[in-house]
């Protein structure tokens, strides 16, 4: 039985590929700011603030994944909460570089996750793990974030970096916030939502992550998207479709978000049209390539 260490494992993405890696048959356990061996997952303390660490984490792990940082959407971006949004994501890489130093312990595969905002605001370019980084906020963190993934190929491990869309699940991220409006009947879309989003179910999300774990082959950058990117109407026509409701559709003009959310409208306002061309290339079959299916199959569980 192999043993998969993840970082930030109690987040959204965790929780679910923790469910998943048991399944199939991995040991699973997470790194946590309180230890709890009796979780279900057992968690090990460590804190990317001060680099403390508990070493006994490190034994026997055979993969590694981090996906630790703090929520870039869950507050207005204040000049403290974008500095703990890059910090809390490179502090983590930092922290496992040392660990592994200070342990002695390679794992057979470190597998890391970055974010589809790097490549900033792109309108209908399509994106490429090759494409040039973009501007802004959203693009300057997780330029930073992975500077930090990149020191890891100092330790001579397989590396793996996934970057991350929009993901599509009912017990968090950004889409509970985007069908929020039609249970009061209205189709919101953003500015003129032509703004294409890059979504992924969450069980493909998932599933990546586990052929990053599994598949040898798999190295370097691969986007963590669905092969068919939606713009943001799109995307509100196709939760209504799904949910077989009548909505009025409405936009919501943009200075209104840039008052009410200051920057943080980015998240919303920004466009990337990202390819996931490689990761089929590599072999990777999405059980939900379709937006459409992928929503149907979502929303058919919330009643």
């Amino acid at each position: 039985m192999s043993k998969v260490l993840i970082g930030g494992g109690t987040g959204l993405i965790g929780m679910r590929l923790s469910q998943v890696l048991k399944q199939k048959g991995y040991e699973v356990i997470h790194l946590s700011r309180k230890r709890d061996l009796t979780a279900t997952f057992p968690r090990y303390a460590w804190d990317v603030t001060t680099g403390e660490f508990d070493e006994e984490a490190f034994h026997g792990v055979d993969y590694v994944i981090n996906l630790a940082g703090a929520g870039i959407a869950d507050k207005r971006w204040t000049a403290s909460r974008k500095q703990l949004i890059i910090e809390s994501r490179v502090k983590s890489m930092q922290l496992f570089h040392e660990a592994f130093k200070i342990t002695g312990k390679l794992p057979k595969a470190f597998i890391a996750a970055s974010a589809t905002g790097l490549y900033g605001n792109r309108d209908e370019e399509w994106l490429t793990e090759n494409s040039a980084p973009g501007t802004g906020f959203l693009s300057e963190s997780t330029q930073a974030w992975e500077k930090s993934i990149t020191e890891m190929k100092s330790l001579n491990t397989r590396l793996v970096t996934i970057r991350i869309g929009i993901v599509l699940s009912l017990k968090g991220g950004a889409f509970p916030q985007l069908r929020m409006p039609q249970k009061f009947g209205i189709g919101a879309y953003f500015s003129n939502g032509r703004q294409y989003y890059p979504w992924i179910h969450i069980d493909d999300i998932c599933a990546i992550f586990v052929k990053s774990i599994e598949d040898d082959r798999m190295k370097g950058i691969f986007n963590g998207v669905a092969p068919n990117p939606a713009t943001n109407i799109e995307v509100t026509k196709a939760i209504a479709k799904a949910k077989n409701r009548k909505v009025l559709m409405m936009p919501v003009p943009s200075f209104l978000l840039r008052i009410g959310l200051g920057e943080m409208a980015d998240v919303i306002l920004t466009s990337a049209r990202v390819s996931s061309q490689k990761l089929l290339d590599q072999g990777f079959e999405f059980k939900f390539p379709n937006l459409t299916t992928a929503l149907e199959a979502l929303l058919s569980r919330d009643v």
